[in-house]
């Protein structure tokens, strides 16, 4: 059995991502029937990634493509790669001599990967499932196309149907793109339908065709089902996106120790997403007040000037989060020229983003306020 989901590569240094020197990035287009982790042709490769192939540290990783394409390369953009994709290409260059990725479909990396024609790759764990792929699961990533929700394979039928419960559709057709989970679905439940449809798109269309008694869907917000006017019966199977590896290639110490910080780094960059970091020079006089409204994980970081009456002071916190309990940021005093802060302003600071804290922190007195984009977060 693999690593938990979920798992965080406990050897990892607390740092943010290194940053990579961006002059190194290679076109990887190896032979597909090479063993994976074997070097490539001579004329696709540079002198180092012929040597980490040659020493046995190439990590052939699949990068999924489709719908999950562009949200991967944001991610591995944000974890410090530098990714580049050509429009009719399969091999995405990469930064990293240590790294050769290869475009597949996700329904077909857990495949490649339980094979070794990949040492590694992402995908959603529905294909994990669908494929009965023997993988390590070495984490859950936690981003999709659209949200960062698990996507939900359902079983749906038209809303003026009448069937209410899986057991309604014995002796009909459904329509899936998900057979095999289907297929365990109905059995694990002795409904006997009178077949599983393999459906090559526009499966919603499918639930309104005589003898089709109902579909299986993947939908990550539901939008796409009401817009065809239909209705979810039951959950087949919830689904996140994971990075699995090859169980020869988890057993190699250098490949496992190459997968752990892609993995580490892919967490961080989750981690980060939607955070900024915040600093400033304060008085010390409203240290307190100011800290108070200030989320963090454990409490800001400050720092003593040369100015023994003031401190700098440097935080990270969510950049759109909503205020708490519909609380107002402001409670003004009438009085000009300054406004008041009071204690429910503060109460409700810490769930605030930076653009509303930053004008209650400089009513306090803060000064060269900083606000940055945080890349990577690794606890």
């Amino acid at each position: 059995m693999g690593r938990p989901i979920g798992f965080r590569p406990a050897c990892a240094p607390r740092c943010e991502a290194p940053k990579r020197p961006a002059s190194r990035v290679r076109a990887a287009a190896p032979a597909l029937d090479a063993p994976a982790g074997a070097a490539p042709a001579a004329s696709e490769a540079n002198g180092d990634a012929a040597a980490a192939a040659a020493a046995g540290r190439l990590v052939r990783f699949g990068f999924p493509k489709g719908s999950l394409q562009k949200s991967t390369e944001n991610l591995f953009q944000r974890a410090g790669f530098e990714l580049k994709i050509s429009e009719r290409g399969y091999f995405p260059r990469i930064d990293d001599e240590e790294l050769q990725m290869v475009l597949f479909r996700s329904q077909e990396i857990s495949r490649y990967v339980e094979d070794g024609v990949l040492d590694a790759g992402i995908c959603g764990y529905d294909w994990v499932v669908e494929n009965g792929a023997d993988v390590v699961e070495v984490c859950e990533l936690p981003y999709s196309k659209a949200t960062s929700n698990p996507a939900r394979w359902v079983l749906a039928v038209p809303e003026d149907s009448r069937v209410q419960g899986p057991e309604d559709l014995a002796g009909t057709i459904v329509a899936s793109e998900l057979v095999n989970t289907t297929k365990k679905f109905f059995a694990d439940r002795n409904i006997a339908v009178k077949k599983v449809e393999y459906s090559w798109g526009a499966t919603e269309v499918k639930a309104s065709l005589p003898g089709v008694g109902g579909i299986v869907d993947i939908t990550e917000t539901g939008s796409s089902l009401k817009a065809n006017n239909l209705r979810v019966v039951a959950t087949i199977l919830a689904s996140t996106t994971r990075l699995v590896a090859n169980r020869a290639a988890w057993a190699d110490p250098a490949k496992r120790s190459k997968i752990e910080d892609v993995a580490l780094l892919l967490l961080g960059a989750i981690e980060g997403r939607n955070k900024v970091g915040l600093k400033m020079n304060l008085p010390r006089s409203s240290l307190e007040e100011v800290s108070a409204c200030l989320p963090s994980e454990r409490s800001p970081t400050v720092s003593q000037l040369v100015d023994s009456d003031y401190v700098a002071i440097e935080v990270v916190l969510g950049e759109r989060q909503a205020p708490a309990h519909g609380h107002s940021l402001w409670a003004l005093d009438a009085r000009p020229p300054r406004p008041r802060i009071t204690r429910a302003a503060l109460r409700a600071a810490p769930r605030c983003p930076a653009r509303d804290i930053i004008p209650i922190c400089k009513r306090l007195g803060a000064t060269g306020i900083l606000s940055y984009p945080i890349n990577v977060i690794v606890h």
